[in-house]
């Protein structure tokens, strides 16, 4: 009998451990989708994690009312978690697709909540079985606990190094939620003994199972076809790296990149970007043979400055090598950036460009800043006036810098505020910005440590769009995208220099491009 119940409160501790394992990787897995979809990763994981830490406590109140059957209480929670958290990436990539614009945020909200819940009523379950058992409340608690906590752990890093990366969002929900009703199976076919009517609820538990297995095989295709709807053109390629979702899409011709759905360029129309990116930083350096570009793996950048024979080098710093290797190897962007990387004056580095920055010692006469908008914590750190300084001092006396930095027309505050933190750094600054049809309106900002003179400035090179006359129009703003930034009462608004300590970017950013 001792040697039963000993088993017993083996089999419990190891549900509760495995079932662990699982509620921490819906944490983080619901935080992953919030970013995906909805942008700014660390408000999507603080509110996540947060709502399902919340559910937990609310589920551990609720759990208090479970007295009876408690085997059998475990057992059909595990299956309405595996049926809710199953299918929840699954279903929010539909409503995405089909809802109302807010719908998903609702929808992944309400579902993290839920599996919150659920997931707070299962460790209480299991110390109160192992305490019926007999096992001292004391003993069983402890020992629940370090399997929920250690389990918790194990989650995390199998989340991040094998799941995301291997499975995807979709494919990772209806694995776990499997590996949820496994464990309930198992344990509903270890206390049998006590169930009533055992097998009507084990022929459920199959039978979710089974739907679960059909997820797991079928779900990412389907997932797919809504996540279609969320992009104009077919996608024609489609690949998660370890740091963003890439998605390349076409339709007659116009080839897009997305990276985590944010459009990085347009084949029909980038050019107007990448030569005003380029150029004018070309033409106002005093020397041209060192380059460095941060960002840029697509390697569009790299085609414009291959237009010039004084280049020495160019090193190009982009976080993920698989956008590199994308624009190495598609046959449609190697062919729309003319094969450009494998010019032998190209060196790639896949680093983080705040830390290249921090441990490279070289000077260079022309940085071109090709990054993305700084829409989270990470790339808002890539917008700081530290940033900044460190570019600085990585620029060669009579170098320039050029900075694309988001929308003046759809983000005014936001331009300004980047305009006046590179400023804080001791570099002066000229204001370009350039109608750029896939993006709108698009702004820049060339700087150096010398006062910038465009006046003189003449583009030497074969351009589609950017000509000398040309270049001194892109200097001139509206009045209702200029310095002079006022409220809805009409009362000047201070521009805010964007820190480190300090990220005021982020805001500005989310509420200037809600309604766009």
């Amino acid at each position: 009998m001792i040697e039963d119940s000993i088993k017993r409160s083996k089999a419990i501790y190891w549900a509760s451990g495995i079932v662990s394992v699982c509620g921490i990787i819906f944490e983080v897995l619901f935080g992953a989708a919030g970013s995906y979809l909805l942008g700014d990763g660390v408000k999507q994981y603080t509110l996540t994690i947060s709502l399902f830490l919340t559910g937990m406590g609310i589920g551990a109140s609720i759990s208090e009312k479970v007295t009876k059957k408690l085997i059998l209480s475990f057992v059909w929670i595990e299956y309405l978690i595996g049926i809710i958290a199953g299918f929840s990436t699954f279903l929010l990539f539909g409503v995405s697709a089909f809802l109302s614009s807010g719908m998903d945020a609702f929808f992944l909200y309400a579902i993290t909540l839920i599996v919150g819940a659920l997931t707070g009523v299962e460790l209480p379950i299991l110390i109160r079985k192992a305490n019926e058992i007999g096992v001292t409340v004391k003993k069983s608690t402890a020992k629940v606990l370090f399997s929920d906590y250690a389990g918790g752990l194990i989650g995390g890093l199998l989340f991040v190094y094998l799941l995301r990366p291997e499975f995807g969002l979709v494919k990772t929900a209806f694995f776990v939620a499997m590996i949820n009703v496994g464990v309930a199976i198992w344990i509903l076919l270890y206390f049998k003994s006590e169930i009533k009517g055992f097998k009507r609820h084990f022929s459920a538990g199959i039978a979710i199972f089974i739907l679960l297995t059909a997820g797991v095989l079928f779900g990412e295709e389907t997932a797919f076809s809504f996540e279609q709807k969320l992009y104009r053109d077919p996608i024609i390629y489609t690949e998660r790296s370890e740091y963003q979702q890439i998605i390349l899409t076409k339709e007659q011709g116009d080839l897009r990149l997305f990276l985590d759905g944010q459009l990085q360029f347009s084949s029909s129309d980038e050019y107007r970007y990448h030569e005003t990116l380029v150029h004018p930083a070309m033409a106002t350096a005093e020397s041209k043979e060192k380059i460095l570009i941060l960002g840029g793996g697509d390697g569009l950048a790299l085609r414009e400055l291959q237009k010039y024979e004084e280049v020495d080098s160019m090193t190009l710093v982009d976080l993920d090598p698989k956008v590199v290797e994308l624009g190495k190897t598609n046959r449609d962007i190697a062919s729309l950036n003319e094969h450009a990387f494998e010019d032998g004056r190209v060196h790639v580095k896949n680093e983080d460009a705040f830390q290249f920055l921090q441990h490279d010692q070289g000077f260079y006469d022309v940085i071109l800043v090709d990054l993305p908008d700084p829409n989270n914590e990470s790339l808002s750190k890539l917008y700081t006036l530290e940033f900044y300084q460190l570019l600085r001092n990585h620029l060669t006396p009579g170098g320039s810098l050029m900075i694309q930095a988001t929308s003046p027309t759809f983000a005014t505050e936001v331009y300004w505020s980047i305009n006046k933190t590179v400023q804080a750094a001791n570099l002066k600054t000229a204001n370009l910005h350039v109608d750029v049809p896939s993006f709108g309106d698009w702004g820049f900002i060339l700087a150096k440590r010398e006062a910038v003179n465009l006046d003189e400035a003449v583009i030497e090179v074969e351009t589609k769009f950017l000509t000398t006359e040309g270049l001194k129009g892109l200097t001139t703003f509206g009045k209702d995208i200029d310095q002079e930034i006022t409220d809805e009462k009409g009362n000047t608004v201070p521009i805010e220099i964007n820190t480190l300590t300090r990220p005021t970017i982020i805001e500005k950013y989310e509420k200037a491009w809600r309604n766009y």
